[in-house]
């Protein structure tokens, strides 16, 4: 495993808008290809992407845009719904948006003549991080700068709220811990709420501010991961609510945490925009340093593959892929 390698994006693909957020579905979709979404001032882009490393018939990479939805307004997240199927007839896609606007939109489409969305109001704030029941696909949650996490149903009926100490800065949901939320806040608290009782269960600490982003491992659920300040920080959630590892990363500050779905001990950071750059770095709990450094031109949003130690940055009209060893 080469230390440190700083290099170019495996690959790129063009877009017709500036990238900030993007998705892959973390959900099976029942295709070979890989579903990926991205948002940017006015749109939502929902393509397929098969890459060499699954398929030797494939050079670099193979995109393919299934559909622009209109958006009118800034994408500042985005989260995919289990129930989106590319196996079924007709397909259905299915996928919930956050905007400067404060407002949720559920988007539903088959990829023909049904195109349909709702809005969901009630944040005050701006919306940091939403996520979909990853079982059912019947509920979402969602977190705002307004101090609250609220759960919605798939009518924009809100069903549950928890009132924060500050701005909710991410929101995960298990597949095999339905019943409980993750929510961590700017000022480095880190809560499980049990979604049956709507009590606080847990509560990690960073101890260092402002926390931006933090993720559930999907492989192991006992482990969560943070960016803070400069730092990425891990919880072991049985053996103490304080980090059982931090390093310094980021020069400027950390802007998001991504663990990878393959590798439990696999996760990536990008840090803020620099001047010209944003620093995305690929870490392995094995290895002291960034096992790989990359630079996207004013990058945004960080996503993995669901089958391959592969991540994409959005970035000026352009998605860039990285592909890392296990």
């Amino acid at each position: 495993m080469k230390q440190d390698s700083l290099r170019n994006a495996a690959y790129t693909v063009d877009c017709e808008d500036y990238v900030h957020v993007i998705k892959f579905n973390p959900f099976d979709s029942g295709d070979a290809c890989s579903l990926i979404a991205y948002g940017g001032n006015n749109y939502v882009v929902v393509g397929t992407c098969r890459f060499q490393e699954e398929d030797a018939e494939v050079e670099g990479i193979q995109y393919k845009t299934l559909r622009t939805f209109h958006h009118g307004i800034r994408v500042d997240a985005i989260a995919w719904s289990p129930e989106t199927r590319l196996d079924a007839l007709p397909p259905q896609i299915r996928f919930c948006t956050a905007a400067s606007d404060r407002k949720l939109r559920l988007f539903t489409s088959d990829l023909q003549d049904k195109n349909e969305y709702k809005t969901f109001d009630g944040h005050s704030d701006y919306v940091n991080d939403l996520v979909f029941a990853p079982k059912e696909g019947q509920e979402v949650a969602s977190v705002s700068d307004d101090h609250t996490c609220r759960v919605w149903d798939l009518e924009g009926n809100e069903k549950a709220r928890f009132v924060l100490r500050s701005p909710g800065m991410s929101v995960c949901w298990h597949p095999e811990e339905a019943f409980k939320l993750m929510v961590a806040e700017k000022n480095g608290t880190i809560r499980f709420y049990d979604l049956i009782t709507h009590q606080a269960i847990l509560s990690l600490e960073c101890e260092q501010t402002p926390l931006m982003s933090a993720d559930w491992c999907l492989k192991n659920t006992l482990r969560i991961g943070a960016v803070a300040g400069s730092d990425w920080l891990i919880w072991d959630i049985t053996r103490s609510s304080y980090p059982q590892d931090k390093r310094p990363v980021h020069v400027d500050r950390a802007r998001l945490f991504r663990w990878s779905r393959v590798n439990e001990n696999l996760f990536a950071t990008i840090g803020y925009p620099g001047k010209a750059t944003t620093q995305l770095l690929v870490h392995h709990l094995g290895h002291p340093q960034p096992i790989l450094t990359g630079t996207a031109a004013v990058g945004s949003g960080l996503t993995w593959h669901r089958t391959l130690p592969l991540c994409a940055v959005g970035g000026d009209h352009k998605i860039f892929f990285w592909v890392t060893e296990m």
